[in-house]
């Protein structure tokens, strides 16, 4: 008999399965007052299981604006009426940080962040969902889950001095590209997993977003149970040995070398030879991806006793509250106040440009976050280098980049597979003929150009009109202007790629979009499309047999796409995600089965 892979151990179901689940673990951050007024149109009074919510404040911590703070105020005030205790207030951490005081093995937790998944090295399977799928979980406890492909990633060896957890992420995501993993879960195998302590390995896991993964998962083995500790008595779930996996990797750990993600796309990934001497003007050590103590003492200790040179800035930031206190105590915080750099709270602001440190025109940066995307930061007219905490600090000395290691050399990274793209549509193109958006030669159109991240908290996805100004402005300066109800948008591969935002999907959906046909779409933009009613058809010869002017029609009930002379069968959605179409949303169809 054929063996069960851990996702299809965990929902009980075969791969390509759609399953309903109650999740362990319900999370979200700043968002919670808009997830709050959508699960009010929902006809929401009282949430269904509020004992699992967790709710951290970190994306804005400590407000910066009146508008800010009195969504914070209005958070803590759904937290005391509805009694939820697992609540997190600002400075207290970045809520994958946090989740590490409450994830557990064989756990399934769902989270209003794309990068949830951080969570699964305890063992648990932890995926991102969107604002409106939250507040459907808030209504009515459960969610569907698509039980996903696998992808056995097997780790040989050790890492040599030098190099990271960091350096282990990018060199996969450069070897299979942003969208390699797309909609799969990632098991990490072998005896090189055993060498990986729990903060490498939620370094891992936080990373397998920017792959396109649901998901990525270590096991529940000796080292697991020793951070869990004595007082955890609980059993993990693990693939069988005769799983079987849509596609395997293996890598001798101490092959890898010293890498960076260079602008503007993580899985642009180059040697850090291949970039050595680029000059450098700001970086980061932080975030839900590198912020924890042993990044911080690693950082330290390239820093102390040395300073920064003149005019460069540099920003640490522990991942929480309780980090920032052990770096208090082991005098890691002084070493970096000593160096030159600045210590911020416990926050996501410096990752997506919404707190301090961000950067000026021109600027380059080396960071250990999570995305280099055009703007990320906040400014579109700086540059992201992404790498390990040791490449950073020994960089930010340096004020160019350098090899950790202090020797040269000629690595080259080996990989090349087709690197994502940022394309911006010149203003003086028009992209829209007969109803159609012609987009196809667009790639890894990512959710910062589709509305920008700065933007996330001060526009609230329940008021669509709000969006509206700002639809695809990084990307293409007409659209919100000229589209009409009933268009249809034809977009090239990894359409969606990046954050868990929904504000693409609500902007797009409240302006009569009738479709999106395109290559390949991002998974959690799938889904936040669905619950907004948004039909997105994965047809990759529609895309390439279409050509600018044809006529483009749609007959969703007979899973039909015309595109000029030419006609292409798609599979229809099953029956209960049509429900969610057919009354034109999930708001809409949990109102009306509430009723």
């Amino acid at each position: 008999m054929k063996g069960k892979t851990f996702a299809e151990k965990i929902f009980g179901a075969e791969a390509g399965s759609i399953v309903f689940k109650k999740p362990d673990i319900i999370l979200s951050h700043d968002n919670t007052s808009s997830i709050f007024n959508t699960f009010r149109k929902m006809n929401g009074e009282r949430i269904k299981y509020p004992d699992r919510l967790l709710i951290v404040l970190d994306h804005n911590a400590p407000p910066s604006t009146a508008k800010l703070a009195n969504q914070y105020q209005k958070i803590r005030d759904i937290v005391h009426e509805q009694g939820i205790t697992k609540f997190h207030d600002a400075g207290k951490g970045i809520c994958h940080q946090i989740m590490a005081d409450y994830a557990k093995p064989g756990m399934v937790i769902v989270g209003s962040d794309s990068h949830t998944c951080t969570a699964g090295a305890f063992n648990a399977f932890a995926a991102g969902i969107d604002r409106t799928e939250t507040a459907g979980l808030w209504r009515q406890g459960e969610t569907w889950f698509r039980v996903p492909e696998s992808l056995k990633i097997t780790l040989h060896g050790k890492l040599n001095p030098g190099v990271y957890a960091k350096d282990i992420s990018l060199w996969i995501i450069g070897m299979i590209g942003s969208s390699g993993a797309d909609y799969m879960s990632i098991e990490y195998h072998g005896d090189g997993v055993k060498s990986l302590t729990v903060d490498q390995r939620m370094t891992l896991a936080n990373l397998a977003s920017e792959m396109g993964a649901k998901n990525a998962v270590f096991p529940y083995d000796d080292v697991l149970k020793e951070w869990l500790g004595a007082t955890y008595d609980g059993e993990g779930v693990w693939a069988d040995d005769g799983a079987v996996y849509a596609k395997e990797i293996e890598i001798d750990l101490s092959e890898i070398f010293p890498v960076v993600a260079a602008p503007h796309h993580v899985d642009n990934v180059k040697a850090v030879a291949e970039v050595r001497g680029t000059k450098l003007h700001e970086a980061m050590v932080g975030t839900c991806t590198n912020g924890r103590l042993e990044d911080l003492r690693i950082a330290a200790g390239i820093l102390k006793g040395k300073k920064l040179p003149e005019d460069f800035q540099m920003v640490i930031v522990p991942a929480s509250q309780k980090i920032y206190l052990q770096a208090l105590k082991e005098g890691l915080i002084e070493i970096f106040l000593e160096a030159g750099a600045n210590v911020l709270s416990a926050s996501c602001g410096p990752c997506l440009g919404t707190g301090q440190g961000i950067p000026a025109d021109g600027y380059n940066v080396i960071s250990t976050a999570n995305r280099n995307f055009k703007g990320r930061m906040g400014n579109k007219e700086s540059f992201i280098y992404l790498a390990s905490p040791a490449t950073v600090a020994y960089s930010a000395l340096a004020g160019e980049i350098v090899d950790p290691r202090g020797i040269e050399t000629d690595d080259k990274y080996p990989y090349h597979v087709e690197q994502s793209s940022t394309v911006t549509i010149p203003e003086n193109e028009n992209r829209r003929i007969n109803g159609v958006w012609n987009y196809k030669d667009v790639n890894d159109l990512n959710t910062d150009q589709m509305f920008a991240g700065n933007l996330t908290y001060s526009v609230l996805s329940s008021e669509p009109e709000k969006i509206m100004p700002h639809l695809f402005k990084g990307f293409d300066v007409h659209f919100t202007d000229n589209v009409q109800e009933g268009d249809i948008i034809v977009i090239g591969s990894n359409f969606g790629c990046g954050s868990s935002r929904e504000h693409p999907a609500v902007g797009l959906a409240h302006a009569g979009v009738k479709a999106v046909i395109c290559k390949s779409v991002n998974r959690i933009f799938y889904r936040s499309s669905v619950n907004q009613g948004l039909p997105i058809i994965l047809l990759p010869e529609a895309v390439d047999a279409y050509n600018p002017g044809d006529e483009v029609s749609i007959d969703f009930e007979q899973g039909k796409v015309t595109v000029g002379s030419k006609t292409f069968d798609f599979a229809p959605l099953p029956g209960k995600l049509m429900e969610i179409f057919n009354a034109r949303g999930l708001v809409n169809f949990i109102r009306e089965k509430a009723e």
